[in-house]
């Protein structure tokens, strides 16, 4: 980074000091008070408000992925565009805060957009639409098999300890739609009309591995075992020396366990409690529960505050509702648990909850409720066990942003394999996300550089692209180059300019 940026972002920092000093504010009239404004329309000046997609472009550029798009023809003319201008074009919709996608006719009608992407023109909304039509569901795998190529080479720049361990989680999400011509949709178990896509992430780094749409009435686990496969086949090549898989219930696919176990992946799933499994819990006596002790949910760093008054169990007991309160929560194990499908024994971790059952102020006889775990990996306690399936709930938080933060589970197409399609894009602008991260590989491993890349990496989606993407900037010509001038400036502005020259050693 030069010195002359350095310089301009040490004056930003001085006037965002004086700024957020409100000692220094001016007393006695309202701050946002009303101010003489004059509105002009720039005749020479070009501009775009997401000039952080010139760094992403970049990257694309830089990591071979318009190769990788265009592996799987689908096209039989170009005329003009390849398949990876139509891919490009919904994923960079997407980083531009686009919700659905008639929202690219946006980025095809700015044409300092396009002079920031080098490009004459982006394909329309309809054409997009058609041309994700043209995928057959073999071909969209063959396209993320393609995708997950281009990650090796970025993880491969990680450090040694990246590769200590992966940890993938697996979970189906209801994608409800109320168009009624959707080929493949159908009434999922909740009773709404839509689709059932799978999703399989790295926890890691909160990329998407691998998407398959699936009619609305599909169980969870439909096709799993095809892409826990696909994984491990993937992970080992990149180096990882340990897989993890993390599931719910509908995971637990015992026929396919021990071939799993052979090739020495872990995995931790629930597993229904199932009336023997029940009576097993029964038949343990007291001393072979241990009492679980959950740690904080985080740190007090300041002076702790009272606890606040629980509004909704106040409203729950004045009405006389049935109130469930948990009591204690206690842990065994079984270490030697076969299921019929498996010829192996497995390790069996059982949560134990006792809950005090409540109708208004009347104490009613506490209820228990039984919670299994299946699992190979007898390195951790029984406690363990348990936190360790409770971090799987952070990929509700994945899905929470591809559904309310970026709308990616619209499904606004007609037919199964084309919203299939478009759901894969909307996992790449993720996958974007994250690679852009993983590029600010620090000099050497600097502790305060590792806390900003980790930052970045856990950062939502709307979250980034607030900080690196939605950055008003001067789109000019110069010489025989494109010049993206960044015209705001944030906290992240140095880390913007650091990952400038990143991908420019990539």
């Amino acid at each position: 980074m030069n010195t002359n940026i350095h310089d301009i972002l040490d004056a930003y920092n001085i006037a965002v000091a004086f700024r957020t000093d409100r000692l220094q504010a001016p007393f006695g009239t309202p701050q946002l008070s009303s101010a003489p404004v004059r509105f002009e329309l720039s005749e020479k000046t070009t501009a775009v408000s997401h000039g952080g997609l010139a760094l992403i472009h970049q990257l694309v550029i830089q990591i071979g992925l318009i190769d990788a798009l265009n592996a799987v023809e689908v096209l039989k003319l170009k005329l003009p565009y390849f398949e990876s201008d139509h891919l490009l074009s919904i994923a960079y919709n997407f980083l531009c805060g686009g919700t659905a996608i008639e929202h690219i006719e946006y980025r095809r009608q700015d044409p300092t957009y396009l002079d920031m992407l080098g490009t004459h023109s982006i394909p329309d909304p309809t054409t997009a639409g058609d041309f994700c039509r043209r995928y057959a569901s073999t071909q969209i795998d063959c396209l993320q098999d393609h995708i997950n190529k281009v990650r090796l080479p970025i993880w491969s720049k990680q450090s040694k300890s990246f590769f200590d361990e992966a940890v993938v989680d697996l979970d189906g999400t209801i994608a409800p739609t109320l168009g009624e011509c959707k080929q493949g949709m159908d009434i999922s178990y909740n009773g709404e009309w839509g689709y059932h896509p799978l999703i399989v992430s790295l926890a890691n780094t909160n990329e998407i591995l691998f998407v398959k749409n699936r009619s609305g009435n599909r169980p969870s686990y439909e096709g799993a075992y095809v892409y826990i496969d696909k994984c491990i086949k993937l992970l080992r090549q990149a180096g990882f020396r340990k897989i993890r898989f993390r599931g719910d219930t509908d995971f637990t696919q015992t026929q396919h366990l021990d071939r799993w176990d052979d090739e020495e992946g872990s995995f931790l799933f629930g597993i229904d409690a199932m009336p023997n499994l029940v009576d097993l819990a029964e038949s343990l006596v007291e001393k072979d529960w241990e009492r679980l002790v959950r740690p904080p949910k985080y740190e007090v760093k300041t002076q702790p505050l009272g606890k606040r008054e629980n509004v909704k169990e106040k409203i729950v007991e004045e009405r006389g509702y049935r109130n469930l309160v948990l009591e204690h929560e206690d842990v065994a194990e079984f270490e030697c648990y076969r299921p019929t499908k498996c010829k192996k024994g497995y390790r069996l971790v059982i949560l134990r909850k006792t809950i005090t059952v409540k109708k208004g102020q009347e104490l009613l006889l506490p209820e228990i409720r039984y919670f299994f775990y299946l699992t190979n990996d007898y390195g951790r306690s029984a406690a363990g066990i348990v936190f360790e399936s409770n971090k799987r709930c952070n990929q509700e938080n994945l899905l929470s942003q591809l559904k309310s933060g970026m709308n990616g589970l619209s499904m606004p197409l007609n037919t199964l394999d084309a919203n299939w399609v478009y759901l894969v894009c909307a996992c790449l602008a993720l996958s974007l996300k994250s690679w852009l991260a993983l590029c600010l590989v620090p000099e050497g491993r600097k502790r305060e550089a590792v806390k900003r890349r980790d930052r970045l990496l856990k950062m939502e989606f709307p979250s980034f692209l607030q900080a690196m993407i939605r950055i008003p900037a001067q789109v000019l010509r110069s010489g025989r180059q494109w010049v993206v001038r960044l015209l705001s400036m944030n906290d992240w502005t140095m880390t913007f300019f650091e990952l400038v020259n990143c991908v420019r050693r990539e």
